[in-house]
Formats: C-alpha cells, structure tokens, sequence
C-alpha cells in the first residue's frame, strides 16, 4: 500500500507537467511578477484539480462505475474550448491595457518595479496612484481551472488506478496522495514560470509583453489541438 501511494505522489508531480496543465496556468499567470503570487497559483490549480478527483472519483468508487470513453472525450473537448478562451482574454487583456514599469512603494516602505496598466486614463501621470495594494481577484478562476482539469487528460487513469487499490477508502487514499503531488508538482512550474515573468518585467518590458503573447497562442493552438482530436473521437 505505502508503494502504491508513494507512486501516486510521483505520477501527480509528474501530471502537472502536461502540456495542457502548463498551457493553463501559463495564461492565468501571466502579467503577474509577484513570485509567490505566482507559485500560490499553481497551488491553487492543484487544489481544484484534486477537488475534483477526490469528489467524483469516490462517487465513482463507491458506485463501481467508470467514465465513459465519450464522457472522457466531451470533457477533453471543454478543456480545448476553455485553452482557447484562456489565450483570446490574455491576447485580448494586452490590447486594452496601456502596460508599463514603474516603481512601486507600499505603505511599509518597501518599493519594487512591475508591471502597471494606465486603460482608460485620460488625465497627467500620478505618482502618488501607484501606492496601492495588490488585490488578487483571480485566485478563484485558477482554481476553477484546475477543477475543470480534474476529469481531463489522464485524470481517468488516475482513477482506474484507484479503482484497483482494493477498496474505496485506499482509492480515496491514493487519489489524495496523487493530488498533493499534482499541487507539488504544479508549485513547481510556477516557481519556473515566474522566473522569465518576473525578470523581463523588471528589466524588458517589451519582452514581457512578447512573452504573454507567447504564452496566449501556445494556449490557444494546444486547446485548438484538443478540440479537433475530441471531435474526431465523437465523428468516429
């Protein structure tokens, strides 16, 4: 049993790195240059995502049941659909936004530089505006992402595996082992993507803005991708 929840933990860690899962995140943090802003992200995600697992994979363990193969493809295809709307509101967030540097000062004295957008403003350039605190209100939408990759992907062999631990109290077992290291895993690549977010902000803004756009058509020709093969799966 601790071998097939140590294995669940290193197969979460390693699920975070799919290509989708990336592509998400990617486009919910970009704009952000606060690492552990960032990181918390990533956390996030793995909270929803595991949420997710834990709520309809002990339905499905305590039923015996399984998704079915076009089950599974209708949720890959909502997954595409929902990569494609992540880029086009990024792509759609760096046309409205009027985005610079700048230095910043909270009230603690502390000053550092990031990103500010001025869309909208007609009037001069205030300073004394930039002494403001930093609400994260997308904190939500990211973990409602990552629940919405609960059932994608390879969620439904994650599942199977559970299924075959030998009763549903060690599948719940290893479903929650398996998403404390999707929510590892995760942290992870946000600690990697707020490297080249953080620094490009603070030194080339330009190539912060190259590098969300970057970002936004990786996102959207990935979901593009996931889409058509779910169509065909469904056409087949």
């Amino acid at each position: 049993m601790l071998t097939i929840l140590a294995t669940g933990f290193v197969i979460g860690g390693s699920h975070a790195f799919e290509a989708d899962h990336v592509a998400a995140v990617s486009t919910l943090v970009a704009g952000k240059t606060d690492r552990r802003q960032i990181i918390r992200h990533g956390m996030l995600w793995g909270m929803g995502h595991t949420l997710t697992l834990l709520v309809v994979g002990g339905f499905l363990l305590v039923t015996q049941t399984a998704l079915s193969p076009l089950t599974s493809g209708g949720i890959e295809g909502a997954v595409g659909l929902m990569l494609v709307g992540l880029g086009a509101h990024l792509i759609w967030r760096l046309r409205r936004d009027r985005v610079h540097l700048h230095s910043h000062r909270h009230g603690d004295g502390a000053v550092h530089l990031h990103l500010h957008s001025h869309a909208g403003e007609t009037g001069p350039h205030d300073a004394d505006s930039h002494r403001h605190s930093h609400p994260d209100r997308s904190a939500l939408r990211t973990l409602l992402v990552g629940t919405m990759h609960g059932l994608a992907g390879s969620a439904a062999i994650v599942l199977t595996l559970a299924a075959s631990a030998g009763s549903p109290l060690a599948g719940l077992s290893y479903i929650a082992i398996f998403g404390l290291g999707s929510i590892a895993g995760m942290a992870g690549v946000s600690a990697v993507l707020s490297v080249p977010l953080y620094f490009s902000a603070r030194f080339l803004t330009r190539l912060n803005r190259t590098l969300q756009l970057g970002i936004a058509i990786f996102s959207i020709g990935l979901g593009v991708s996931i889409m058509l093969a779910s169509a065909r799966l469904f056409l087949a």
